[in-house]
């Protein structure tokens, strides 16, 4: 089984976040504006993680509050606008379906994006199971676990692009492959993507697939 991490390395929703929450900080009157470049930053933390960069400034009731507005508002923006895959995405995911192997995502997002995500790309057929922290409540080793047990996988690896997917990996028992075009660097993968399309070497030279 191969699971990808989401932002950073299957696709970039930086600015298609960054506009969705800040209508919904406009519609609450306060003077915060966010950048696509603010959301990268924070691209794998969980939502709270999040709360507490940008709305420092808030109360913590309040600013986690103005998150989950935000959070809501953004799965239907991102379900309409979409993001921007990283080149290569598409037709690599479309070889490895086709070849049989078994792909899932884990994120630390909200509940309701992997969704979203799928819909906007209309990817939902390449892969077999998801999970967010915000549905399950759960961090990304205990996610990734998860997934492997739910779909009967004995064996499994992990595609992300910053040194937190590497973490959960490690505490997953998995090993990570990292996405060195993505928002973030990862010390010690065990196979390295360059682009996307690389992927299926990289898999094969670990015994992933033939």
């Amino acid at each position: 089984m191969v699971i990808f991490d989401l932002d950073g390395t299957l696709w970039d929703s930086g600015d298609s976040v960054a506009e969705s929450w800040n209508i919904v900080i406009q519609r609450a009157g306060l003077d915060i504006s966010l950048t696509g470049d603010d959301i990268r930053r924070n691209m794998g933390k969980t939502m709270n993680d999040i709360a507490d960069d940008l709305f420092a400034a808030l109360p913590a009731e309040e600013r986690y509050a103005l998150a989950r507005r935000c959070e809501v508002f953004e799965n239907s923006y991102i379900e309409e606008h979409g993001g921007i895959l990283f080149e290569g995405v598409r037709e690599t995911l479309e070889k490895l379906h086709r070849d049989g192997v078994s792909m899932s995502i884990v994120s630390n997002c909200q509940e309701g994006y992997i969704p979203a995500f799928l819909v906007s790309m209309d990817m939902g057929r390449y892969f077999d199971d998801y999970e967010e922290w915000g549905r399950s409540g759960l961090l990304k080793a205990d996610n990734i676990r998860l997934v492997m047990e739910r779909n009967g996988a004995d064996k499994a690896v992990y595609v992300g692009d910053i040194q937190k997917d590497a973490d959960a990996s490690a505490r997953a028992g998995v090993p990570c492959i990292w996405a060195a075009y993505g928002f973030g660097h990862i010390d010690k993968p065990a196979g390295v993507l360059d682009k996307f399309s690389d992927l299926p070497q990289v898999l094969k030279d670990l015994g992933f697939c033939k």
